[in-house]
């Protein structure tokens, strides 16, 4: 689980759409051995090896900043061609199409599912802290300790159609897609950058799938 494992170092495009937690996000990243850009139009893409999208904030805004960037498109081909990605919370809610959070942003619409919120009055919300996975699949999580676990901050989630796009579930007040991977496609509801050991593993599984591939 070391850098060492590499047998490149890949450069990585941080997509900056002003929503970001970038600043951690490219420290774990660098920490692991990647070589991460920030990436706020279509050429800073070019000569990436895979693009990661962060978020923090409300889908609504997210989705805006992204399409005002001039960013929506080239990423939508660039997961339509099947490049690497990593989506890290609503960079992960962005791969679907709605969110009850912003019934009026359209987001990149490459799965089928909308985006939901935990049930009022049952459960505390936004979810908040740290819980163990129920992994299905994925090289995200290959080689980890299974009782692993990770930090999440979030009031809504994805719910995809098609069930066999998670990759790891989460329960709190019942299951939920906590991630997903399909192809060369993967994306978390936590925060792998503030999961500490478990999250730096995660992304070096992530890294390692790139010289994989």
């Amino acid at each position: 689980m070391d850098n060492g494992a590499l047998k490149t170092h890949p450069t990585l495009a941080l997509v900056d759409y002003g929503s970001g937690n970038l600043r951690s996000v490219a420290k774990a990243l660098e920490v692991c051995g990647a070589i991460v850009k920030l990436a706020a139009s279509k050429t800073d893409l070019a000569d990436a090896d895979a693009v990661v999208v962060p978020g923090v904030g409300s889908f609504g805004d997210c989705a805006r900043n992204l399409s005002a960037s001039g960013l929506k498109e080239p990423i939508q081909e660039w997961l339509h061609n099947d490049r690497p990605y990593l989506g890290i919370c609503l960079g992960y809610q962005l791969l679907f199409q709605t969110s009850e959070e912003s019934p009026d942003a359209e987001g990149l619409g490459f799965f089928e599912g909308r985006v939901v919120r935990f049930p009022q009055g049952q459960l505390k919300v936004p979810h908040m802290g740290w819980n163990t996975l129920e992994r299905t699949k994925g090289p995200l999580y290959e080689g980890m300790d299974p009782s692993s676990a990770f930090y999440f901050v979030h009031s809504y989630y994805p719910a995809p159609e098609d069930s066999g796009l998670v990759s790891a579930w989460c329960d709190y007040g019942g299951g939920f897609a906590a991630s997903i991977s399909r192809g060369r496609v993967h994306a978390t509801q936590f925060h792998p950058e503030k999961s500490q050991k478990a999250g730096l593993e995660l992304l070096r599984g992530f890294l390692r799938a790139l010289n994989d591939a």
